[in-house]
């Protein structure tokens, strides 16, 4: 199998059928048996998809004519070839060889001397090249124009930060299980292997590794010692004020991080529900806690038709991880910059709008909602919960007093790399009686 023919069926996929890396990436590994091919293959795909509107910059100005339609995936074996030559510590004639070969694999054999052509003179002007791409904001960022223009709009003393961090490689993060072990001794567990790591301070059970490795590597992952999550991601359940004998309800669990946390942190609830729309998806919240040796009921229904699923007992606490435009995690998911469109944010605003709103009577009088999302941009976050303050008269913000990220008006938003952690929002509402 040729690797780069691979990897091109990936990103062809992702930047012209749509897909995300999560659904395709999977199917191209299936047919790679050598995990160093794998690794490869992985590493060609994120990376085109982190890279992608510098990489598409260049190969258009190469291009003498622009490709037709059904050749598309002739362009995405371009974009593999040059990222190898880019970014890559590959011998240049492998990866050129190698990508020239691949078109067989498409058959279309006719693309080998213009593949061969494009990244040969690439090499002969790469400097001249790379300095006409970045003339333009798209390709040296490499981000879409739009998502630019939102940024800079909602963060004008941050925006270029905010990009340079969407393109490096995240962070390994883990949460200790501390059902079973302290961060302490998992820390010593870590340093008897030679894994050099260390706390994340914002959170009381979280920590970074020096160098990311398999999980299977790792002391007690199939017993639970520990999962892999985001810092920023890990502060949801600890903003949640959870107390023992509480009901708590996991709005849209999958696929289980914070449901299993919040079962970590407080072990003595008297219930806790995770609910998710996608059945799929709530089987792996179901293997989670089973590997953590946690317990919580788990729903499969949309969270907004409550008369589907809510037996009438309202909840202490509810936390509304909402659907979201996912703009603070494109360093983890770097072909949300491909699949993302400006209109779906307006959508993801209704959907949100909906869930907040059909939630908020399930929250007992005194209770508290913790709304969060891993978006940056204000519409999804600090101006629809604004909206929502605005509209009723039986609740206020309790505030958030860690100091993590940057305060708004209501709530806190942690950009991208600030803390090392992803780019999330949190604002915790209470339920007064009106």
């Amino acid at each position: 199998m040729n690797l780069r023919a691979a990897a091109a069926r990936v990103i062809f996929e992702v930047a012209f059928r749509g897909m995300s890396l999560s659904e395709s990436l999977p199917n191209a590994l299936a047919q790679i048996r050598d995990a160093r091919d794998q690794a490869l293959v992985q590493t060609i795909c994120y990376g085109v998809c982190r890279r992608y509107f510098f990489l598409s910059a260049v190969i258009d100005s190469l291009l003498t004519t622009k490709l037709k339609p059904k050749d598309q995936d002739i362009f995405a074996l371009l974009l593999v070839g040059l990222y190898q030559l880019t970014d890559l510590r590959i011998p240049e004639y492998a990866a050129v060889g190698e990508t020239v070969a691949a078109a067989v694999d498409f058959q279309k054999t006719w693309a080998k001397n213009l593949i061969n052509a494009v990244l040969r003179n690439y090499q002969r002007g790469a400097e001249e090249l790379t300095n006409q791409a970045e003339a333009n904001l798209s390709a040296l960022y490499s981000h879409p124009d739009w998502l630019i223009g939102k940024i800079k709009k909602a963060w004008p003393q941050q925006w270029e930060s905010i990009l340079l961090a969407n393109n490096e490689h995240p962070p390994f993060a883990l949460r200790v299980n501390q059902q079973q072990i302290s961060r302490a001794d998992y820390l010593s567990e870590l340093e008897k292997i030679n894994v050099e790591a260390a706390i994340i301070p914002e959170t009381a059970t979280g920590i970074v590794l020096e160098t990311p490795t398999h999980v299977e590597n790792l002391p007690g992952f199939a017993t639970g010692m520990f999962s892999v999550q985001d810092g920023a991601a890990q502060l949801a359940a600890e903003l949640l004020l959870l107390e023992p004998a509480q009901r708590v309800l996991d709005a849209c669990a999958a696929p289980g991080g914070k449901t299993a946390h919040i079962a970590e942190l407080q072990p003595g609830l008297a219930e806790l529900i995770a609910l998710d729309r996608d059945e799929k998806r709530l089987s792996t919240v179901t293997e989670n806690l089973a590997r953590l040796r946690l317990k919580a009921k788990c729903i499969g229904s949309d969270a907004a038709d409550t008369a589907a699923w809510w037996d009438g007992k309202p909840f202490d606490r509810i936390l509304l991880d909402a659907p979201c435009s996912a703009t603070g995690v494109i360093r983890r998911h770097p072909d949300i910059k491909l699949l993302r469109r400006p209109e779906d944010i307006k959508n993801l605003v209704q959907t949100q709008w909906r869930l907040l709103n059909a939630l908020w009577p399930l929250l007992k009088v005194g209770g508290v909602l913790l709304y969060s999302t891993c978006s940056i941009l204000p519409q999804e976050n600090e101006k629809l919960i604004q909206r929502f303050l605005a509209e009723r008269n039986d609740l206020e913000q309790v505030i958030i007093v860690q100091a993590i990220g940057e305060p708004c008006k209501i709530g806190r938003q942690i950009l991208p790399g600030m803390h090392g952690m992803d780019g999330f929002y949190f604002a915790r509402l209470r339920k007064l009686n009106n």
